[in-house]
């Protein structure tokens, strides 16, 4: 497993074609040498239409260009020597990967300036519209921005919950219990967070560590081979992050929730707890009723703020006449 400090990865992020190859089945028409390995460094895809007719400016060589019906029909419309032009002076612009969809002919001229250019040419048979939001949609998690922190991801009810804390606090017994509950299990020990969008984060588990806990007293288990598939998950957006610390006699702690408190990750506000730790306290049920609150939250309704209404003091909200709805 991996150690116990908060490990920090800024790095830019790449993904080689021949992973977006094999993950979209694609059919490869020219292969340069070792361009297997080309990677693909930005999340953006160019329609290849408008730069076909000779515009270049703010043309990015680094996207996957994408050739679709209307890209085919236009050079079919041109007089042979023309098109032949056109191709010529678009693959110059130096673009690495070009993809041609709904399974289309292609030119001859397409395919001899890919081998000249060294561009790898793939064809897949999926339209156009279909496979440009796929793509982007893969390539936006492939090459996210992330970060990997200690601690134990966990889906309850639904809820994506990141929970922190220093080493030996209780975490992946927590885990386990919550497991055994009915929740699933995403990670322990090192959570890798991906920026997917400006609003949204996505946690994993490193691939040689999923599935596994470390549990002091009894070693390594494997989540998914004793308690079964049903008991884990590869990915879950991270809704609010539980912050577990021992029991501080001096600290004064939330009693109400009338104000949320959020963390920050990657730029994005998460809701965030501070739960403390003391023997007797059934940390399960607690985080189970802390998921539940938090989605009651997301739906405008919050039991603190209720009370305070019902015992005729201030509140800040204007929805408490819909509560009931809830």
């Amino acid at each position: 497993m991996q150690g116990k400090g908060a490990v920090i990865q800024m790095a830019a992020f790449s993904v080689p074609i021949s992973k977006i190859i094999k993950d979209y089945n694609l059919e490869v028409i020219y292969m340069p040498e070792d361009g297997e390995n080309t990677p693909v460094e930005t999340p953006d895809v160019n329609r290849s239409g408008l730069y076909l007719t000779g515009f270049s400016e703010h043309f990015d060589k680094e996207r996957i260009q994408i050739f679709g019906l209307s890209e085919i029909a236009y050079l079919q419309g041109l007089p042979e020597e023309a098109r032949r032009e056109c191709i010529r002076h678009f693959f110059a612009l130096g673009f690495h990967v070009a993809v041609i969809t709904r399974g289309l002919e292609i030119f001859p001229e397409i395919y001899e300036c890919s081998r000249e250019n060294n561009v790898v040419l793939l064809r897949t048979s999926d339209t156009t519209s279909s496979f440009l939001s796929g793509l982007l949609s893969y390539l936006n998690v492939e090459l996210a921005p992330r970060i990997t922190r200690h601690g134990v991801l966990i889906e309850v009810y639904g809820e994506g919950m990141l929970i922190l804390g220093e080493s030996g606090v209780g975490k992946s017994e927590t885990a386990i219990e919550m497991v055994k509950r009915g929740h699933r299990l995403i990670a322990d020990d090192a959570v890798e967070i991906r920026r997917v969008s400006n609003r949204t984060l996505v946690g994993t588990s490193p691939e040689n560590i999923r599935h596994f806990l470390e549990l002091r007293g009894i070693g390594i288990i494997n989540a998914r081979r004793l308690f079964g598939m049903g008991a884990v998950k590869v990915t879950e957006k991270i809704d609010m992050i539980v912050k577990l610390e021992l029991w501080d006699p001096d600290k004064v702690y939330d009693r109400m929730g009338l104000e949320n408190e959020y963390a920050t990750i990657l730029g994005i506000q998460v809701p965030c707890l501070t739960i403390p730790v003391k023997p007797g306290r059934n940390l399960a049920i607690i985080l189970e009723v802390a998921a539940m609150n938090n989605r009651q939250k997301k739906m405008g309704y919050n039991a603190a703020q209720e009370l305070m209404y019902n015992l005729g003091m201030p509140v800040e909200t204007t929805d408490i006449k819909n509560w009931d709805l809830y």
